[in-house]
């Protein structure tokens, strides 16, 4: 059901300053989009198959910001490419696995997004989603 890592959520104070950074390494932004419905605004980069996607918050209230507060800037999570987002849910689910999303919502790129808990993934913010093409 997963089919390869779909991008790496890297939380910054800064978008601009961040994206300045990648491009340094030789890379190029695809595109960028702010997400109303998750407070933050974001920058595509391709890295071969995958993208790192550049998450900078639009609130202070926001779960980017949270995190940041809490954590730091840094990788705030991965996430899996899926062909069924329900069904990879309701799999999960059936193995015991904890749910933050239990019904997939919209998120960045176009994709169809849900996360599992950290407490059933080692600690990790893992992300399934259905990308669009």
């Amino acid at each position: 059901m997963i089919n390869k890592i779909s991008h790496i959520g890297i939380a910054v104070k800064n978008l601009d300053e961040a994206v300045k950074f990648y491009e340094k390494l030789g890379l190029k932004v695809e595109s960028y989009e702010t997400v109303e419905s998750q407070k933050v605004r974001v920058a595509f980069i391709p890295v071969g198959d995958t993208r790192i996607e550049l998450l900078e918050s639009t609130d202070p209230e926001g779960p980017i910001a949270k995190f940041i507060e809490k954590k730091g800037e840094g990788i705030q999570h991965i996430a899996l490419a899926v062909d069924d987002l329900p069904a990879s849910l309701a799999e999960a689910e059936k193995n015991e696995i904890l749910l933050i999303d239990k019904v997939p919502r919209a998120g960045a790129h176009g994709a169809d997004i849900a996360f599992l808990h950290p407490k059933s993934t080692g600690g990790v913010l893992l992300e399934l989603c259905k990308e669009k093409h």
